[in-house]
């Protein structure tokens, strides 16, 4: 297989040059280690390869509990970790679980890091989400995002139905024909959204 077949191909499936590299953070909203969140982004993130790079981020609980006298001399490690990764992306995804009806505690943890901080401020932003249920967690983590990031797209978003899917059957899922070229696609527009 030639690199130039291989170049044709990947321009073909993206509709967009080869040279539009972009590099993405992930953010799984949940602390499950099978989580049908992280296992979507995941499998997202090999669709993108090679023309994007996404980093899957499914630390979430590792993030000390948000108190503003933290901020007052250097930041926990885990944060400065997370903020710098953020920083050093293209833009962000964010699937998240709902949990109660309302946007999980350590995604919101994770967001209240960020709010007295530049990293977030321009920082482009779509969602995806893996369920059919969850529009009160999601039209909260919007209304959040607006308000955080002057570059959060409410237009750009993916929905899988994956509840109660193990990692394995999700892998296979979005590795079909639609799925795939659904996700492709997200990828794309988002792609062209952070390079606006």
């Amino acid at each position: 297989m030639s690199a130039e077949w291989d170049k044709t191909a990947v321009e073909a499936e993206f509709g967009e040059p080869y040279t539009n590299f972009m590099n993405f953070f992930a953010i799984s909203g949940s602390t499950r280690k099978l989580s049908t969140n992280t296992a979507m982004l995941r499998a997202l993130s090999h669709i993108a390869q090679p023309v994007h790079s996404i980093s899957v981020f499914e630390r979430i609980g590792d993030l000390p509990v948000f108190s503003p006298d933290l901020e007052m001399g250097p930041l926990p490690k885990p944060v400065q970790n997370f903020a710098e990764m953020i920083r050093q992306s293209d833009g962000l995804i964010i699937s998240s679980p709902e949990y109660v009806r309302s946007i999980p505690g350590g995604l919101k943890n994770a967001i209240d890091w960020l709010v007295s901080r530049d990293e977030v401020i321009n920082k482009p932003i779509a969602l995806m989400h893996a369920s059919h249920r969850g529009d009160d967690m999601l039209a909260q983590l919007r209304m959040v995002l607006t308000t955080v990031s002057s570059r959060f797209s409410d237009e750009l978003f993916l929905r899988f139905d994956l509840m109660k899917k193990p990692p394995a059957d999700i892998e296979a899922y979005l590795a079909q024909p639609e799925n795939r070229l659904a996700a492709a696609d997200f990828v794309s527009r988002f792609a062209t959204y952070c390079g606006d």
